[in-house]
């Protein structure tokens, strides 16, 4: 049984731990304020250079980015470092928001604004926190965590309803069906949550998908603007 300077010790390391978290956020929150509009792109850390998608990803990326967007990834190799690649190329800022891990992975080559996270909680708060959008490549478990966890902050209401563009039907066809026929058929979600989603088959879709959601929204916040000043 622990005895009172080990209670101790514990609780002074987890203020510190605290205090850790605290200063990740801080520096997640500086780094990448003023970076809007971004887009986010999710993806395998496994996908090689000269896989299809690799190449399809740097082509979103350098498409979005030269509309503008910045784009985000979670810093690594495959499809995030297509992402970055297509950023770099098209000139925006091309943010690579690496995670440290017992094995070491290093942020990869196209990431022009690097920040590194010991938690992966709060790596994955700055992933979402800045997106005016996100573009799910195929990839893993991982990718599926980011995919769910960006679904159900949409679902509840703790962000607003960016665009979630799934890249592939045929890989994604799968998942998109047991949802259908299991999950809403035994209604643990609701036919409106497929609405949240987006299934693209080429960049020229996904690309446009985006632009076409980013210009409604800018047209609906200078209406409401003019509405608050009694313009309309």
């Amino acid at each position: 049984m622990a005895n009172g300077y080990e209670i101790n010790d514990m609780a002074k390391e987890e203020s510190w731990r605290l205090f850790r978290i605290m200063g990740e956020m801080v520096e997640g929150f500086d780094g990448l304020s003023g970076i809007e509009p971004a887009v986010t792109i999710y993806g395998s850390a496994r996908i090689k250079p000269l896989d299809d998608l690799y190449t399809q990803t740097t082509e979103i990326a350098h498409r979005l980015g030269e509309l503008g967007f910045s784009i985000i990834t979670g810093g690594g190799p495959g499809i995030m470092e297509a992402a970055n690649k297509g950023a770099t190329e098209a000139g925006v800022k091309s943010i690579g928001l690496n995670i440290e891990l017992p094995v070491e992975q290093m942020c990869n080559a196209y990431a022009t604004k690097v920040i590194t996270f010991k938690h992966f909680f709060v790596r994955k708060v700055m992933l979402v926190k800045y997106a005016t959008a996100f573009v799910i490549m195929p990839g893993g478990l991982g990718t599926m965590d980011e995919l769910t966890e960006v679904l159900t902050l949409i679902q509840t209401h703790k962000i607003k309803p960016f665009p979630v563009v799934l890249y592939d039907n045929k890989y994604w066809k799968g998942f998109l069906d047991w949802l259908r026929s299991t999950t809403l058929a035994r209604g643990y979600v609701s036919e409106g949550d497929f609405n949240l989603l987006r299934v693209c088959d080429d960049p020229t879709s996904v690309v446009e998908t985006v632009q076409q959601w980013y210009i409604k929204q800018e047209v609906a916040g200078k209406r409401a603007i003019s509405h608050s000043n009694g313009l309309l």
